[in-house]
């Protein structure tokens, strides 16, 4: 019945390692089905060089395992509260990518300081506060998904595609899984170079606003014009 969705889930996974933006079993990408209501996602702790269609987990958005034999993956109520809080994305990504992580670590902002940047990310990337105690001991993956929808308030995720959990790591997203991995690709592309220019220039000050502007919505909106009709 979800051979297609379990099929697409898992080749993004297997996505995630022909790039580079995993080490182990350090990563998993998800996504949903909103008309049958249920969302596939990587098996717990299963390596990616085992990885097939037929151990893809399909869960509700509530948590309950409707399909696959294997356990879901630990991050699971953290996409789906992501699902919940984004009501227009269709797949999330997770990594522990190096670049984007030390970012991460730092609890800092990754800077708009370039037009790669732009193309894909409207302003800098943002970085949740650090978690609670109480947080951490009590729901930790559900309250991870909590903060990052809290950290957009004001934001429009589809603008922003991504997200630093202070101290962990970035989640992506996008309108499908393979659109959430091209978002955690180029995720770690900017913040390698974003830290490159901090170490030549540190303090170097943000694109200017008015080239932001033409580079994100020459490819975003009812206005872009970049690539083919």
């Amino acid at each position: 019945m979800y051979d297609r969705l379990k099929e697409h889930v898992c080749k993004a996974n297997l996505a995630l390692v022909e790039h580079g933006l995993v080490v182990l079993t350090w990563g998993n990408v998800s996504q949903i089905d909103r008309q049958a209501g249920v969302v596939a996602i990587k098996p717990s702790g299963v390596d990616y060089d085992q990885l097939t269609a037929d151990k893809i987990v399909i869960v509700d958005l509530s948590g309950r395992q409707i399909d696959g034999r294997l356990r879901p993956s630990s991050d699971t109520p953290t996409h789906l509260e992501l699902y919940r809080g984004f009501p227009k994305i269709g797949g999330i990504c997770h990594t522990h990518s190096r670049n984007a992580t030390i970012w991460a670590q730092a609890c800092k902002d990754i800077p708009c300081l370039g037009t790669t940047h732009a193309d894909h990310f409207y302003g800098p990337i943002p970085c949740t506060p650090p978690m609670t105690p109480d947080q951490i001991t009590g729901d930790y993956e559900l309250n991870t998904g909590k903060v990052i929808v809290s950290r957009f308030v004001g934001l429009d995720p589809m603008h922003m595609p991504a997200v630093l959990v202070a101290n962990h790591g970035p989640f992506t997203w996008g309108k499908d899984a393979f659109d959430a991995v091209m978002n955690a690709i180029v995720l770690e592309e900017v913040a390698a170079m974003a830290l490159g220019v901090e170490q030549l220039s540190p303090c170097r000050p943000p694109i200017d606003q008015a080239l932001l502007d033409r580079h994100f919505f020459r490819k975003h909106g009812s206005s872009a014009y970049y690539g083919q009709r």
